[in-house]
């Protein structure tokens, strides 16, 4: 069984910046899509950003130029690191890993979960 833990929520004021990290247990877990999602309370899940296994990826419209994610496949870990942030990114940010090297494909494994909250 894949274990995916994510880690490096917490409150930040707008305009900060915060990392998050997803690490996804097995060392073939290098050869598979990783995706990070959010979801807001009363809204529902959506995609923020995704990364194949050799290094393509796909944004959110509403998250280009401030967030980047990015994969180091040595410690099997996922990195999302968000800029410029705004109140409306506050929400619960939960790691995927894919069922295959493409984010085209379906998620299969998902994380518990970390909270980002974006206030003054």
């Amino acid at each position: 069984q894949v274990q995916v833990v994510e880690s490096g929520g917490g409150l930040v004021q707008p305009g900060g910046s915060l990392r998050l990290s997803c690490a996804a247990s097995g060392s073939i877990s290098r050869l598979y899509a990783m995706g990070w999602y959010r979801q807001a309370p009363g809204k529902q899940r959506e995609l923020v950003a995704a990364i194949t296994s050799g290094g393509g990826t796909k944004y959110a419209e509403p998250v280009k130029g401030r967030f980047t994610i990015s994969r180091a496949n040595f410690k099997n870990t996922v990195y999302l690191q968000m800029t410029s942030l705004k109140t409306e990114d506050t929400a619960v940010y939960s790691c995927t890993r894919y069922s295959s090297s493409s984010y085209d494909s379906q998620s299969e494994y998902w994380g518990q979960g970390t909270q980002v909250t974006v206030s003054s």
